[in-house]
């Protein structure tokens, strides 16, 4: 997902999309998509939006980095569902393997969420991580012997936040907009959670990514931190 306007890491959005600024000094979409090759997860669909132009020029058809991308366009910001109900309407096919466009994961935890959902044998899998914390922006998750009972939950005692990475089975992807505009990922999978399905929590490792305009420099240059 490569649509959104990354308000808050305003006003460099305004001329850069999220996705082509760095962590580390590489393009956050670069460091996914050769995650993404190493992994041998594709095809990818790019869903992309806000100054999609850039985005696409920078992946390109994917041959650069490994992997074969197709792109597709969010014409409005209506949620993370509807970016995937746009991929799946243009041909992604489930289980499918859905990830922000603006956070790096630690390497080799993309092949092992994907490998872990693959055993699970559950209808979807969202990944869980103690680094960044559940706090501003990261809702904590409630889980109950490794399977997701509430996708947010206000319990202090909730220690894993939700990471932007999920898989999508069948039964998720038919709820993809169950509810009503912006329609969202987290409602599609407590809509299937609620209705008996079973969605496993697992957890991965620290991620990062770039929130305001002073994280671009605290995560490109360590030494000044």
């Amino acid at each position: 997902m490569a649509a959104g306007e990354g308000r808050r890491l305003r006003p460099i959005t305004d001329r850069w999309p999220k996705p082509v600024l760095p962590i580390d000094g590489r393009p956050v979409l670069a460091t996914l998509l050769r995650e993404l090759a190493r992994a041998e997860l594709g095809p990818v669909w790019l869903v992309v939006g806000h100054l999609a132009d850039q985005v696409e020029a920078l992946a390109g058809d994917g041959s650069a980095f490994g992997v074969e991308i197709r792109a597709v366009q969010q014409p409005e910001p209506l949620g993370s569902a509807d970016a995937v109900a746009r991929a799946v309407e243009a041909g992604a096919r489930p289980p499918v393997l859905v990830m922000a466009a603006d956070t790096v994961f630690r390497a080799g935890d993309l092949t092992r969420f994907a490998a872990a959902y693959a055993e699970s044998g559950t209808s979807g899998a969202i990944a869980v991580r103690r680094e960044p914390p559940p706090g501003p922006g990261r809702t904590a998750v409630a889980i109950s012997d490794g399977f997701v009972e509430h996708v947010r939950t206000n319990d202090p005692a909730a220690a894993l936040s939700g990471a932007p990475l999920w898989a999508l089975g069948e039964p998720i992807v038919a709820r993809l907009r169950c509810d009503r505009e912006p329609y969202e990922l987290g409602n599609s999978f407590q809509a299937a959670i609620d209705a008996g399905e079973q969605v496993a929590a697992i957890e991965i490792g620290r991620t990062r990514d770039l929130t305001d305009p002073l994280d671009l420099v605290e995560e490109n240059f360590p030494y000044l931190a």
